[in-house]
Formats: structure tokens, C-alpha cells, sequence
């Protein structure tokens, strides 16, 4: 059984500045037509109920109360926090054509609570809309008993059959969502009602205990929301769904902002790992479709944080100062975390002519030099990815794979070994009349400068480098036809490793695949066929490292750099608690996340606001805050 992991449980990471690729397409749209129908949520008047089987007999039912909590007693309800996007999306529906648009369907689907989480520094399990979970025998099956408490936004309750519902609705043919349709019927096989508050969700494979738990904490959808028929996704367009998260969309300008309420009442404030979150009254997201004129806004007070983990280190050093910074009105934060990592790199296509001969990939790697570009480019900041799998949590991680270093000596032998042995009149080496020339493409300029140190010293090598800067459309369909030569992309990672979709022949030597270097391999294939039938972390972790050493082998990618901190900027009356964040943060201020951002720790003090601004007018002083937290850094 290939495993895909669900999107609502996929760990998506800032690139950087980078290029990223999920698991699906992502489409930037600034919005499309239709009227935003706020509040008009029972639109089922008998919606579906299932019938109950006998629950068996024997489970053992766990929860954990006893992790520490990660927010601040002492924070405070209220005020309006104001941040950006960058594009609008096309349709407010989570599911469906266009349902994946962008940084906001990012932000977007972080808001709704899981069944069971992982604590963000321990890694345990922790309760949400499940307060217990028990194991079936055959090592698929989770039990889950829900919280009666629960409620959708509307007021509705969470029931067993809202979980039924989903797999329903995924599968429906009006719903138009391949993706969901193959992974509800290949890789959840069966969702199972006892009573209103107990379920059950069985994989399509067996895994260790949290790993299953991992892929089978399926959400609810709402089935007094959706009617289901031939005017589904034009009718839910611009629909406002309930929601199980603190927030709902309570007003919205297309193409401008979108504005999210928490709710007055919501049910789970009083739930350990959730209180004291969430303390804004309300969330505005501008778009504001430049990095550079965003900054702006937020160094004039308009947005209240600017993420400097997304840009290059330069602004952090270069621009990030001033008055304001000095004079203690705006923060800085460097924060080091615990997180897979994404996988930033050079991938190489193992079909093209020239990059077929694995000397040739070896010596590439060994002629450039990305220590240079980590110390000039990168001011020292970045650190160099070892491996696309580090990070990964449970021990899946290889502890001693290395990156291939710079070493001209190395690519030399490499290079003529691969019968490279000519060399022109500039220094390129020559095979058969033929130059050793390689193209890098690429979508962001930010990666212009340090391909340029990579260029230069290549050189050295007898390799030219061409460098190919592609608009993101252009550069996204050469990955999904595979005809680049080598392209600079950066996957997100996950808790544990998915490898088939990347690395398995069945995905090679075809468009629309994450396969995307066309490794076939018979042997990996083997391992990796092993790895996803493994049902004991033991087994599991043993077969990830022997699979890691193996991609090691090719040379088919090279990896460049990880970023090892978030970054933030700040005005100074956003408050955090006093460990800052924590240990899988990938933003600090984040104010929605529950899945892949850890959100909602901080809080704003209106009375500290004030007393900014005032001082500001004035040209009072508050003492600088520049904060370096290093707690989590993974040496």
C-alpha cells in the first residue's frame, strides 16, 4: 500500500525565499466570481445518519493529561491582529477543483482542530476533538472517542456521523476531488460508527502506534453544510463553512483581505492544550502581493509582524534596523527549532544525456561549493542540509549521511572518470565535441546569487553552470513533464518519511509525478515496498536508513541549505510566553495554526500598544529587544 499522506496532516514549511512543491498543485489566483454567503450553514434538512455496530470488546483506551502546557496563563483576550498573504484565493471551499490556492488555502486549512495532536515539544500524542484512543488488533484500526463538548461554529454538535460523512464526500463524484477520492478508498478503507461519540478509522496499512494515528486522524465535514448534487462546487464557491477551530470568516473584500472572529463561546477554550490561545478578537489578512511592499506596511504599523524566515538573511541584517528597532518599538526574534526539514535542493534528471553517468552527478557535487555560498550569500546564517530526510522524527532520520563536499580534487577524478577529459580553450571540459554544460532552473530570483557562487566555482571544475530563471508557471510544468536538466526545488517534509511518491519506479519516466529525477531501481524498489508494508518502528526505522543510503547512492540530489531558526520581526505589543514558542515552530507569531504551524501563543496588549504608539509621537525610548532563543537548535 503506497502511502499518501493526508493534506491536513502534512507538515508545510516555509521555503525560505524558496521554490516549494507540495504533494498537490498549488494555483495563485486572486479570486473568481459568486457572492461570499456568510452564516447560511443548514442547508441539509435531513442529513445522512449511519447506523452503529458493536463496539468490541477489550480495547484499551489511553488519553494524556499529564504534558505541560505550552501557552501563558498570563495572556490577554482582544484587540485585532493584522497580517498578509499573497494571493487570494479562488474559492473558499477546502475541497475540490482550485481548493488549493496558494498561501492563503495554506493558512486556511491550519485552522480546524484534529482529532489527536502532537505536543509541540514532547512529541506525545494529546487530545482534541477525541478525549481517548484506543488500538485494534490488526495494527489499522484506531478507536476514538469524542468530546460530547464539541461543536461545529454553528452550534451544531460533532458527531460520529460527520466522520462518516467525509469519506462520503470525498468520494462523491460531485465533489471533484481525485486525490480525495483515491485516498478514501485506498488508504482509509474503512470509518466505523459504535455510537454518536465513537469511531473507529482504519488504514489501508499497518504502522507503529503513532504513525497510525498519524494517518488516521481524519477531521469532520459538516453534513447538515453540504448538499451534494451537479451544483456543488459552483454553489459552495464562496460559501463560509462551519468550523471546529477558535476562528470563522466574518468578512471578506475578494482580491483585498479576509477577516476571521473568534468565537465568543467556543467550546473548547477550556481544553488543556488549547487554553490560553488564540487571543485576538480578530485576524485580518491583507494581500498584499509583494514581499518588499509588505515589509513596508509592516514598518509603518500596518501589519503587526513581518516573517523574516521566508526572506534572505540580507534583510534581516540590512534592513531590518533603524530607529523603530532601536528605540525599542519593534522586536527581533531569532527562534532555533526541531523540524523536518524541507527538501531544498539540486534535482537532477537522471533521463538527460549527460547527467545519466553517475560519476558525472558525484562530480557535481563535489564542485560546488556551498560552504561559500552559506558564508557570503547567506551570511553565515543557513546551515547545509546533509541529506532531504533530515528531521524526521521517530529515529527515521540517517544520523551519519553527509552531503558530498566540496572537493575539486573528488570531481576531478569523478569527471574523468565519465570520460570528460578535454578541455576547451575557456577550461570546459570536452567529451567527444561536446562541453560539459549543464542548465539550473529556478522561479525565484532571491536564489540568483548564491547559484552564482556555485557557477564561479564550478568553473574550476571544467563544468559550466547555466543559470535559468523561469516564471513559476513555466518553471512548475518543467517539473511536472521532467524536461529540465537539474532544477532547485524545495519539497516539504513530513514527521516520518514518504519516499514512494519520490523515489519508487512506478512514479518514474512519467508527467505528473513526484518522481521527478526518474530513479528506477529495482533494489529501492524493494526496500521501499518493505518500509510501507513494515508495521514496527524497529523494522520501520531500519528500512528508512537503508532506503536513505541507497538515494545517497545516486547522486540524484544534491541538497543545499536548511534554515535551522524562524525569524520574526515585531511591533512591541504582541506578548509571548516566556519560552518565546516552541520546539516544531515553524512561525512564531502564527495566529490560526493547529496543524503544521503551532499557533496562537502570543496575545496583544492594548495598553502597551498605546503606550508604543505615544512614544513613538514623542520620540521616547524603550530598551531594544533582540531576542536569540536556542533551546531546540539541532547541533
Amino acid at each position: 500500500m503506497k502511502r499518501l499522506w493526508p493534506l491536513y496532516m502534512i507538515l508545510l514549511s516555509g521555503c525560505g525565499g524558496g521554490d516549494s512543491a507540495t504533494d498537490q498543485p498549488v494555483v495563485e489566483t486572486d479570486g473568481g466570481s459568486g457572492e461570499v454567503v456568510f452564516g447560511d450553514t443548514h442547508l441539509v434538512d435531513n442529513p445522512p445518519v449511519y447506523e452503529s455496530k458493536p463496539l468490541p470488546e477489550g480495547l484499551e483506551w489511553v488519553t494524556n493529561d499529564e504534558d505541560p502546557i505550552f501557552a501563558s496563563p498570563d495572556a490577554i483576550r482582544g484587540g485585532t491582529f493584522t497580517d498578509y498573504v499573497t494571493s487570494f484565493p479562488l474559492t473558499l471551499r477546502q475541497y475540490g477543483p482550485s481548493s488549493n490556492s496558494g498561501s492563503f488555502a495554506i493558512l486556511y486549512r491550519d485552522l480546524p482542530l484534529q482529532l489527536v495532536n502532537i505536543h509541540p515539544n514532547t512529541l506525545n500524542l494529546i487530545p482534541e476533538l477525541a478525549t481517548h484512543w484506543a488500538f485494534g488488533d490488526d495494527g489499522k484500526t484506531v478507536y476514538y472517542r469524542l468530546d460530547p463538548r464539541a461543536r461545529w461554529s454553528d452550534g451544531e454538535p460533532i458527531t460520529a456521523d460527520d466522520y462518516l460523512f467525509h469519506r462520503d464526500f470525498r468520494v462523491s463524484e460531485y465533489v471533484i476531488d481525485p486525490y480525495g477520492a483515491n485516498y478514501f478508498t485506498t488508504e482509509i478503507l474503512d470509518i466505523s460508527k459504535y455510537d454518536d461519540h465513537t469511531i473507529s478509522v482504519t488504514a489501508g496499512f499497518a504502522s507503529p502506534g503513532d504513525e497510525l494515528i498519524y494517518s488516521t486522524a481524519v477531521p469532520p465535514v459538516p453534513r447538515h453544510f453540504h448538499k451534494l448534487d451537479g451544483n456543488w462546487v459552483e454553489d459552495y464557491n464562496w460559501r463560509v463553512a462551519p468550523t471546529t477551530g477558535p476562528y470563522q470568516i466574518s468578512a471578506m473584500e475578494k482580491g483585498r483581505y479576509v477577516e476571521f472572529s473568534r468565537q465568543a463561546d467556543w467550546w473548547a477554550d477550556d481544553l488543556k492544550y488549547l487554553q490560553y490561545r488564540y487571543n485576538p478578537d480578530t485576524v485580518r489578512i491583507d494581500v498584499i502581493r509583494d514581499e518588499n511592499v509588505a515589509f513596508e506596511y509592516f514598518l509603518r504599523g500596518e501589519l503587526d509582524r513581518y516573517d523574516l524566515s521566508r526572506d534572505l538573511p540580507s534583510r534581516w541584517h540590512d534592513q531590518a534596523q533603524g530607529p523603530d528597532f532601536d528605540r525599542g518599538y519593534i522586536g527581533k526574534i531569532q527562534y532555533y527549532v526541531d523540524v523536518p526539514q524541507p527538501k531544498r535542493g539540486l534535482w537532477i534528471n537522471q533521463n538527460d544525456p549527460i547527467l545519466s553517468d553517475r560519476n558525472v552527478r558525484y562530480g557535481l557535487a563535489h564542485a560546488l561549493d556551498f560552504d561559500r555560498a552559506l558564508r557570503t550569500v547567506f551570511r553565515g546564517d543557513y546551515d547545509r542540509l546533509q541529506h532531504t530526510f533530515e528531521g524526521n522524527y521517530w529515529g527515521y532520520a540517517h544520523p551519519d549521511i553527509r552531503a558530498r563536499a566540496f572537493d575539486l580534487g573528488l570531481a576531478d577524478r569523478y569527471f574523468d572518470e565519465a570520460g570528460w577529459t578535454d578541455r576547451a580553450s575557456d577550461g570546459i571540459r570536452m567529451k567527444d565535441g561536446q562541453r560539459l554544460s549543464v542548465l539550473i532552473s529556478y522561479a525565484t530570483d532571491d536564489h540568483t546569487p548564491w547559484l552564482v557562487v556555485l557557477r564561479e566555482e564550478a568553473r574550476k571544475a571544467g563544468i559550466e553552470l547555466a543559470l535559468q530563471l523561469l516564471d513559476p508557471s513555466a518553471w512548475s510544468n518543467q517539473l511536472t513533464e521532467k524536461t529540465f536538466q537539474i532544477s532547485y526545488v524545495s519539497y516539504t517534509n513530513n514527521i516520518t518519511p514518504n519516499p514512494w511518491q519520490s523515489w519508487h519506479s512506478d512514479n518514474a519516466n512519467k508527467p505528473d509525478t513526484n518522481n521527478i529525477t526518474n530513479t528506477a531501481i529495482p533494489e529501492l524498489d524493494a526496500v521501499l515496498d518493505r518500509f510501507d508494508a513494515a508495521t514496527t518502528l524497529d523494522e520501520r526505522v531500519r528500512l528508512a536508513h537503508e532506503f536513505q543510503e541507497m538515494i545517497y547512492e545516486t547522486g540524484a540530489v544534491i541538497p543545499s541549505f536548511k534554515i535551522p531558526y524562524v525569524r520574526e520581526t515585531y511591533w512591541r505589543w504582541l506578548r509571548l510566553p516566556e519560552s518565546y514558542s516552541v520546539r516544531r515552530a515553524d512561525e512564531i507569531f502564527a495566529p490560526i495554526g493547529n496543524q503544521g504551524h503551532i499557533g496562537g501563543l502570543f496575545w496583544i496588549d492594548e495598553q502597551i500598544k498605546a503606550e508604543t504608539l505615544a512614544a513613538r509621537d514623542a520620540g521616547r525610548s524603550f530598551e531594544p529587544i533582540n531576542i536569540v532563543d536556542t533551546t531546540w537548535r539541532v547541533q
